[in-house]
Formats: C-alpha cells, structure tokens, sequence
C-alpha cells in the first residue's frame, strides 16, 4: 500500500482544531470503505496553506492528494464526461482570489473539492443532524431534498443550518468550529457520495490511489 499524504482546507490555527479536523475527516474517510488503506491527513487551516503545502509536497516528488472547498459552482467546463476526466484545475485557476495553477508533477485525480463547501455534505444526512443537535432541531428550515446541494451557495448553506438549528437544547446553534468536524466524523458517507458527485470522486480516486 502507497503511502500518501491528503492535505486538506480547514483546522484553523490551533492545535485543538486541526486535531478535530484531521479525526473527523480520517472518521468519514474510513467509514466510506477506506479503513486500512488510509491516507496521512494533513488539516492546513487555510485554502492557501492546503494549496502551498501539495506543492511543496509534489515538487518534492512526495505522492500528495489535496481537497479544498470550491467556493462557487463549477463549471460545465469541469465536469465533462466521466468524474475521472473531471478538471478541478480549471476551476482553482478561474476561481476568484485563488486563481492556482496546477504544479508540475500532478495531475487533475490528485485535486478534489467539496462542492460548494464542506458543510453541504451535511444535508444529505438529516437524520444524523437531528440526533447531533437533539431537541428543538428543525430539519423544515433545511432545503428541500430535492434540491442538488452542489447548487447552493456557502452563505446559503450556513444559513439554513443557522435557522434549522437556533432553538437547539441539546446542543448550541451550528457553530463551524464548535461543530463541523464532530459532525463530519458522524455523517453517512454513503449518504454524501449518493448526492454529490464530487466527493464520490474523492472517495473513488483516493481509494484508487491507496490501493495502487
């Protein structure tokens, strides 16, 4: 088995919250069917640090997948054909404020992202929402499930778990630092990979790469 480094956005500055962040995403990775094949996860705090920290990582000839947010909807561009010809690249080079170039010695399956941010994946799995945040959670205030949550945009999505989750008892109104990994550990990957297509990617090529 490879042994491969996952540089992920998010963790923030301290030790406690990047700590969190590397247990609640090697959690979802390992329940999505990765446990004994895993990645060294790496929680860079920001988007810049996760991109800085692959490229040094890949010019260092050091086997590196990184995963950020994708801030906005991707392209049709993008996304042509099969998700393994997807073009993550393209959409970091045109993304505003990121404007990233792909460095040399990788390739488009070695960049994933969370479309359009991470705490997207967490509609998809109501039911596990419900039981975090207990009494007074209303999942009403959540989008219709209907709705593809690539398509919604972070403010929106912080918006609804905001509404969904001020009269909680159990547990505070959603906070991303007091609650985001806790969650991520918690959620259904399955769940996740049915309705986005684009962390079904990352769990498809990262397994394909563990296994290489």
């Amino acid at each position: 088995m490879v042994s491969i480094k996952l540089y992920v956005e998010g963790g923030g500055d301290g030790k406690p919250l990047k700590t969190a962040c590397r247990n609640g995403f090697s959690e979802f990775l390992k329940k999505a069917g990765l446990s004994g094949k895993m990645p060294r996860i790496v929680a860079c705090g920001s988007r810049e640090n996760a991109y800085n920290s692959f490229c040094t990582a890949v010019n260092n000839e050091e086997p590196a997948i990184l995963l950020v947010d994708s801030e906005s909807p991707v392209s049709a561009a993008s996304q042509k054909g099969d998700a393994s010809k997807w073009k993550p690249w393209l959409h970091l080079c045109r993304s505003k404020g990121d404007n990233w170039e792909k460095p040399k010695g990788s390739n488009e399956t070695d960049c994933h992202m969370m479309v359009q941010c991470m705490e997207a994946w967490f509609l998809t799995d109501r039911k596990t929402l419900q039981n975090f945040f207990g009494q007074g959670f209303n999942t009403k205030a959540l989008p219709n499930t209907t709705t593809k949550i690539e398509s919604i945009t972070p403010k929106k999505i912080y918006q609804f778990l905001a509404n969904a989750t001020k009269s909680c008892k159990t547990n505070a109104k959603y906070g991303k630092g007091e609650h985001a990994f806790k969650l991520l550990s918690k959620i259904d990957p399955a769940k996740v990979t049915q309705t986005s297509p684009w962390a079904k990617r990352l769990i498809d090529e990262t397994k394909r790469k563990m296994e290489g």
